[in-house]
């Protein structure tokens, strides 16, 4: 409960800290640097990413220790990955490198949110006292989502909403001994944002127009809006991943990336750091100030031009946050969500408002619920949305349509894909833990542990007498892996088989062990195949013992026996933890 209080309160610091520095930076250049034109301002992001990948080559350059896999990209899914590879454990330089990477980024204008380095930092700050204080993985793993829950709540003042992003987010159990330190460190998080900060909130928004029940058709609308464009963030997010990773070096990826930024930046000038103050004139009703000036004002009279233009901000927003990520830059997912959602609820507000057929929908509402339905579909989390847009209007006026339209966006998404943007990869790999203790209790297993090497190696020209007195008489086994000079598996022999033969003394000769071959039910491939997968092998083979290869050599046997013995200890552990 202490270790939670203070976990709480030094993820509150660190969020306040982030937010201060960046707020900082982009203040010093908008008064430092005078842009009477607002085509320059496309230059500052280029400058931003580029001090990232100096700090990054010249002085953050030691490796990070435990270190993270290269095809996990963003601070979450390093997180994720953390608690079930490497027992939570997290590099203390993650403390810092966020603190300084992440306000260059979107103090000078990078596309993203500060949420995900802040949790990274906090967690990292997490781990590391737990570390310090010798507590065992289960007590780190809390600390770590107490520390997400933290930054969460300071970040939004919604301390509801970061408890239930926590436990959605990291797949904890929902009992008195998580949920309570989660809520003493939200709670302190958010009480050293009120003592800091005051009661200043993100976005001060009154719901004045209410639910009714005619507009019930045009939030399910929107939780299809939501939905669809949900599906466009994901696939564009690592299509985009998967174009940069095409290119060779980390500074050609900063040129090309901080080019494409810059010409969206020249055409849509909103795309422009993090997006907040965007998000404040759409909930203010000053649509044209959030818009600002683009090279389309001379049509902006025109509502259509200013419908077309919302839904432009929506669709480059992902682009421009995920070639900013591509280009080097340090960020969160969160807030871009957030903008492209509101953008998007906005602009179907108006069509509705406009359409000629006489509706009328509040297009504020429509602003926050859009939000709601990006965050649910883009991060499956849509408890987290529905509370976190609650929270932020201070009162539950809207709860009914947060629901239709969340639950909509949630059902089409979650169908279509069945991992979000922060668990795809980490599932594609089996590195990802979920509710079910079973599937957690394999990813949990180490193969290593329960391979067998003391098996004796038959080569296929060894003749029945000596694999009788090489083999067969110095081992305790019923099955020998044949295999060749180079270690290339072969197949088995069964003991079974020699038994027919192994008194006929007139056959020692004549059979050798390539007359006796048989191919193994299956193969287990390390480190390709999952545990769950040769779990399966041992299901539909029916053996009680599968080879192991490695590169295509013989690496050892796994025994059916062994493994659900494992599994079962992995099982009790997993479920008392």
């Amino acid at each position: 409960m202490v270790l939670s209080f203070i976990v709480g309160l030094l993820a509150g610091i660190v969020t306040l800290i982030l937010k201060n520095i960046t707020f900082t930076i982009h203040s010093l250049l908008e008064k430092g640097i005078v842009f009477t034109d607002y085509h320059l301002y496309f230059i500052l992001p280029v400058v931003g990413l580029l001090l990232v990948y100096l700090l990054k080559k010249y002085v953050f350059r030691k490796e990070l220790k435990p270190s993270i896999p290269s095809f996990i990209k963003r601070s979450i899914p390093s997180l994720l990955y953390s608690l079930l590879r490497q027992k939570g454990l997290i590099s203390f330089r993650l403390i810092y490198h966020p603190l300084i990477l992440a306000p260059l980024t979107v103090g000078f204008g990078g596309s993203v949110g500060l949420l995900g380095p802040a949790i990274t930092s906090g967690s990292a700050l997490s781990s590391n006292l737990g570390s310090l204080l010798r507590v065992d993985k289960k007590t780190r793993t809390l600390l770590i989502a107490c520390a997400t829950a933290g930054a969460m709540a300071s970040m939004f003042k919604s301390p509801i909403a970061a408890v239930v992003f926590a436990i959605e987010v990291f797949s904890l159990d929902l009992t008195f001994a998580s949920l309570l330190p989660l809520l003493i460190a939200s709670i302190s998080s958010v009480l050293t944002s009120y003592f800091f900060l005051g009661d200043e909130v993100l976005f001060n928004f009154t719901v004045s127009e209410k639910f009714y029940l005619k507009d019930t058709l045009f939030y399910i609308i929107l939780g299809i809006g939501t939905g669809l464009a949900s599906l466009y963030f994901t696939k564009v997010y690592f299509a985009i991943y998967a174009f940069f990773e095409k290119l060779k070096t980390k500074f050609l990826r900063l040129i090309i990336g901080g080019l494409a930024i810059g010409v969206m930046l020249y055409f849509i000038p909103p795309l422009y750091g993090e997006g907040l103050s965007f998000i404040t004139n759409l909930l203010e009703d000053h649509t044209l100030e959030a818009i600002g000036a683009t090279p389309f004002d001379d049509y902006i009279d025109n509502i259509w031009m200013v419908i077309v233009l919302l839904i432009g901000i929506s669709i480059f927003k992902t682009i421009a946050m995920t070639i900013t990520f591509t280009a080097g830059g340090v960020g969160g997912v969160i807030i871009p969500t957030m903008v492209m959602g509101s953008a998007l609820g906005n602009a179907i507000a108006k069509m509705i408002n406009n359409i000629g057929l006489g509706f009328h929908v509040s297009e504020a509402n429509f602003t926050l619920i859009g939000m709601a339905g990006l965050i649910a579909g883009v991060i499956h989390a849509p408890l987290t949305a529905i509370f976190l847009i609650a929270e932020i209007t201070g009162g539950y006026e809207l709860f009914i349509p947060l629901m239709i339209t969340v639950a909509m966006s949630f059902l089409i998404t979650k169908n279509l894909l069945e991992h979000n943007i922060y668990t795809q990869e980490l599932a594609k790999r089996g590195d990802l833990l979920t509710y079910n203790k079973d599937k957690n209790a394999l990813l949990l297993m180490n193969l290593d542990r329960i391979i067998e090497t003391n098996f004796i190696a038959i080569t296929p020209e060894m003749k029945l007498g000596e694999i009788l007195s090489e083999a067969v008489a110095k081992s305790n086994r019923n099955i020998y892996p044949v295999v060749d000079a180079q270690n290339k598996f072969l197949g088995i022999i069964l003991l079974n088989d020699l038994r027919k033969i192994m008194f006929d003394q007139k056959l020692y000769d004549k059979i050798t062990a390539s007359d006796l071959l048989e191919n193994a039910p299956a193969m287990i491939f390390y480190k390709k195949d999952t545990m769950e997968e040769i779990m399966k092998k041992f299901e539909t083979s029916n053996a009680w013992n599968l080879p192991v290869i490695y590169e295509g050599e013989y690496h050892g046997f796994v025994s059916k026996s062994k493994l659900l013995t494992a599994y079962r200890k992995k099982l009790i552990d997993f479920s008392g933890a």
